[in-house]
């Protein structure tokens, strides 16, 4: 069962318990409810307190969360896992290409998050997997997992605040009219397919930034930051443009020089949800990729 802990300062002395986890600390009444009823529990200077509590300055505030259940569709499977980083709230994956980040009805096993239940059972972690940012299968890169509920809640409203960053190489088809630009086109599903996105005026605002690192006769390799976090956007917005990512045949890519999206996710940035310090961390472009973009140098 994992432990949060909180020191109470001066300028929460008197608040109730309940008011300084929901108002301070971002707990939703859904996981103070869980703590309730589930098997957690609040205690104060190591004392069980109900959320009614008065808090003092100088106040030991300790949340057990309680374990959580596993959906059906996933099960525990062993794999290897790069592990980039890890503590009690969160975990980051550099995850290689050709593996599904969670299970789907038509790849129910060898994702991500299987291997990850593994990891966690081996760990005696008592908690199921909460992806922050998502990769397609054919992506590689790093990956950000909230190790429980409470954590992810809070990533996921620094997600939605721009404090949860993420930088990807992608290699593109052709030479890019500008070093350096930003497409700015709204992207929703297209219709008939359940699979691939377009760019459409009835779509959700998507802004893609990039800058060119390297060109070679046939392809150009670009460093992309996204504004927003539509699904296929990188992919979807250099395909509108004229210049598809290498590989991705979805979307109008050549995939006779490499075998899945030349795209991979670089480097994470993102504010811990606990400590609130800002963390970054750096994946090399896979070997692949890299052969890709020097074979004609």
């Amino acid at each position: 069962m994992t432990r949060v802990k909180w020191t109470i300062t001066n300028e929460y002395n008197g608040m109730l318990v309940r008011d300084y986890l929901q108002q301070v600390q971002g707990v939703s009444r859904r996981i103070l409810k869980e703590v309730k009823f589930a098997g957690g529990e609040i205690r104060v200077n190591g004392k069980a307190q109900s959320v009614r509590f008065s808090l003092g300055t100088g106040d030991q505030l300790e949340l057990k969360l309680p374990p959580e259940t596993i959906g059906t569709c996933m099960y525990p499977e062993t794999m290897p896992l790069s592990v980039v980083y890890e503590d009690d709230g969160v975990l980051v994956i550099d995850k290689p290409a050709g593996i599904a980040t969670i299970p789907s009805m038509n790849q129910p096993s060898g994702t991500i998050a299987n291997g990850v239940l593994a990891y966690y059972k081996q760990q005696r972690i008592p908690f199921t997997v909460h992806v922050v940012t998502r990769l397609d299968r054919d992506t590689s890169g790093l990956l950000l997992i909230a190790k429980h509920r409470y954590s992810h809640s809070l990533l996921s409203r620094l997600q939605r605040e721009g404090k949860v960053k993420r930088h990807y190489q992608a290699i593109v088809e052709g030479t890019l009219p500008m070093n350096q630009g930003t497409i700015n086109k709204p992207i929703g599903r297209k219709q008939g397919s359940i699979i691939e996105r377009t760019v459409t005026e009835t779509g959700k605002q998507a802004i893609t930034h990039y800058h060119v690192i390297q060109e070679t006769a046939a392809h150009s390799l670009v460093d992309v930051n996204l504004e927003t976090g539509r699904t296929h956007q990188i992919r979807v917005h250099f395909s509108h443009i004229g210049h598809p990512l290498v590989g991705d045949d979805l979307y109008g890519g050549t995939s006779n020089v490499i075998e899945r999206q030349a795209l991979h996710c670089y480097q994470i940035e993102f504010e811990h949800p606990f400590t609130r310090e800002v963390m970054r961390f750096n994946s090399a472009i896979p070997e692949d990729m890299n052969r890709l973009i020097n074979q004609n140098v």
